[in-house]
């Protein structure tokens, strides 16, 4: 097969321990899914279903890069996320069964243009721009769950500049991950090489350039991104 123009290189992220990378297929996120973070946004933290927004497979980025400060934006947000691997594809999958598709878990940083956020909400638009542009998620190296387990519970942190800005407990999301995965799975066929950013929690807040960011979530190694002067 020829193809117009060549093939963009397939996206992936680090896998702990290991030369191999793994390819990614798509990003879901889900929204508000930490009490404190839906209050400090300004919504109800009712348990009420899950929403999922989306991010290019290529706005991966690994730990240790330099980010230039993204365009169109004065208030670059940080937000600490499990990430969540998936593994094995499935459609309408039990909440029993879920964790089954599994492969593997990371730290990771849902960047995000704020502004761009609030101007969307207000204006009834979708939060794209807001969420999917450029180099918006930094994904730290993927640890199988045969190395780490499945991981519930344990502190996730983030600080910027040695700086303690989140600091939260795996516990306190509202849709637990196999509750997250057997939810998508009813609107879409996960597949191997889908991720889902499984939330924030509270203390989100804006970079500047120099910035040192850096995600910890217990059971796994730190995540760390430098934003870089405006691109």
């Amino acid at each position: 097969m020829s193809f117009v123009f060549e093939p963009a290189p397939v996206a992936s992220v680090a896998v702990a321990g290991s030369e191999d990378r793994l390819p990614v297929r798509r990003i879901f996120c889900v929204g508000r899914n930490y009490a404190a973070h839906a209050r400090e946004m300004g919504k109800d933290p009712d348990r009420e279903p899950p929403f999922f927004f989306t991010k290019p497979a290529d706005a991966v980025v690994d730990h240790g890069a330099t980010l230039a400060y993204p365009p169109l934006t004065e208030d670059l947000h940080y937000e600490a996320e499990l990430v969540v691997v998936i593994g094995r594809a499935g459609r309408d999958i039990p909440e029993a069964q879920a964790l089954d598709h599994v492969w593997g878990y990371a730290a990771g940083n849902d960047l995000t243009r704020r502004d761009l956020q609030a101007e969307a909400k207000q204006m009834g638009r979708p939060r794209d721009f807001a969420k999917g542009f450029d180099r918006s998620a930094v994904i730290g190296p993927v640890h199988p769950v045969a190395a780490v387990g499945h991981l519930s519970e344990g502190s996730i942190r983030l600080t910027v500049n040695g700086s303690r800005k989140q600091d939260g407990d795996l516990k306190e999301m509202i849709w637990s991950v196999p509750e997250v995965v057997a939810f998508l799975s009813r609107s879409v066929e996960i597949r191997p090489g889908d991720l889902i950013m499984t939330g924030t929690p509270a203390g989100v807040g804006a970079l500047v350039p120099g910035d040192v960011c850096t995600v910890s979530i217990d059971g796994l190694p730190g995540l760390t991104v430098t934003i870089g002067a405006r691109g």
